[in-house]
């Protein structure tokens, strides 16, 4: 099957929405979600203030996109993860490390993450739960408990309650006052769970 060429109109489209999008993560990164403005963003990105309307209703609408858009990486991740470690252990460890990573270079979201998990663990695909917050939730109750069904991990602890640890992490993280990057500290929680997962 060959693949049409696009048209100088539609590149354009392409690359003026990614101009868009990659003006508005300088910006939230550097100045904050609530302090960064529409104006803002459209002239980091150099394009007219209008153009910005053709691509998104509001702010809030970029600022879904981007999410959405790290959600894919994760999920991403997660599919490649899962399918080059051989144990559970192998892959708890290695999501939640990539998520950090996806995490710490998008730390303007790291609020709006941690403020995301609710006690529920819909699948994404639910219509009440959308980005990277709903996914990690449940992709991480997924792994949890199909360890605990290959005995890798302890069954007397609820998957919920894990996972939530898991989640927890990343808060612990982004406020700890210890010398450390914020991706190590986030392995080094990690291992200290996991260590308390595993069956012995």
């Amino acid at each position: 099957m060959v693949k049409e060429k696009l048209t100088k109109r539609e590149t354009k489209k392409i690359q003026s929405k990614k101009s868009i999008i990659e003006a508005a993560t300088k910006l939230f990164a550097e100045k904050g979600l609530s302090e960064t403005s529409i104006a803002d963003i459209m002239k980091e990105s150099k394009l007219g203030l209008g153009t910005f309307y053709n691509y998104f209703e509001s702010k809030e609408a970029l600022l879904k996109e981007l999410l959405n858009q790290m959600a894919e990486d994760i999920r991403t991740s997660f599919a490649f993860i899962s399918q080059t470690r051989e144990t559970y252990t192998e892959i708890l460890e290695s999501v939640v490390v990539q998520t950090a990573s996806v995490l710490d270079k998008n730390r303007f979201v790291l609020p709006l993450f941690i403020k995301a998990a609710d006690k529920s663990a819909l699948p994404p695909e639910s219509e009440h739960e959308t980005g990277a917050a709903p996914l990690f939730k449940y992709i991480f109750d997924g792994i949890i408990k199909k360890g605990q069904e290959n005995k890798e991990f302890r069954d007397d602890i609820p998957a919920g309650i894990v996972t939530e640890m898991f989640h927890s992490i990343f808060q612990a993280a982004s406020f700890s006052s210890l010398p450390i990057d914020f991706c190590d500290n986030v392995h080094y929680k990690v291992m200290v769970i996991i260590d308390g997962l595993k069956v012995k």
